[in-house]
């Protein structure tokens, strides 16, 4: 399979690309001091994640985009943390941040720099709309945007990698996912596609559990952007 070019490179987003922690806390700030929200309730927000999706993917809920799930995430943890009552303005603007997250910083030149060799595009449990403006806010090159959204199926559904690469007209192999959650990489691989890694320690601050030894058994792992752009597949 190694010998087979890659066409496509995929892009897993909340993370990989933006910091998602990091931009939710600063554009909080303000407003979170004014309503008691810090960082415990951002951690807590994207503890969330996982749980609002799986119930998607296990069909005790109907279909929902991300935003959806966010906004009845965000209601429950106004909840448990004992908010002072918010106008529907205000609970919009905050799950609103999750279009304006800032990337790490050497990723929209190195994505200037892969677009010249290969095609670009987003394989985001992210929904169409939130992408696009997450992707003009933060200056992000794409040729197009994957959602979860569109394929009616939250990673790691294999219809979710699969789709990707069939709409792109790539054979599973010619395309790599590039995340930095090996969870993600692991379902990738399982259907049939080239993997990278890339290191971000910093996604979880301080609570963060890398220990800063790359993992074994995907096509590249490193440490940015920029060291992917480097290597030729």
């Amino acid at each position: 399979m190694a010998s087979v070019r890659i066409r496509a490179l995929l892009f897993d987003v909340f993370g990989t690309l933006v910091d998602w922690r990091g931009s939710i806390a600063g554009q909080l700030e303000t407003f979170g001091n004014e309503r008691g929200i810090a960082y415990a309730f951002v951690d807590a927000w994207r503890g969330e994640y996982v749980p609002s999706m799986d119930a998607v993917r296990n069909g005790s809920r109907a279909w929902a985009n991300l935003d959806t799930l966010h906004g009845e995430s965000f209601d429950r943890l106004a909840e448990r943390f004992a908010l002072p009552p918010l106008s529907a303005d205000e609970r919009r603007w905050a799950v609103w941040r999750w279009h304006e997250l800032e990337p790490w910083p050497e990723v929209p030149a190195a994505l200037e720099r892969l677009h010249e060799r290969y095609v670009l595009a987003t394989l985001s449990n992210g929904n169409v709309e939130l992408l696009i403006d997450l992707a003009r806010h933060a200056k992000l090159r794409f040729d197009t945007i994957f959602s979860a959204e569109i394929f009616r199926h939250y990673k790691p559904d294999r219809q979710t990698y699969l789709g990707a690469a069939a709409l792109l007209g790539c054979a599973p192999a010619e395309t790599m996912l590039v995340a930095a959650h090996e969870s993600d990489l692991r379902a990738a691989a399982g259907n049939g596609l080239r993997t990278a890694f890339v290191s971000r320690p910093a996604e979880y601050g301080p609570r963060s559990t890398s220990n800063g030894v790359m993992p074994e058994g995907f096509d590249a792992a490193v440490r940015s952007l920029d060291a992917l752009a480097e290597l030729e597949f």
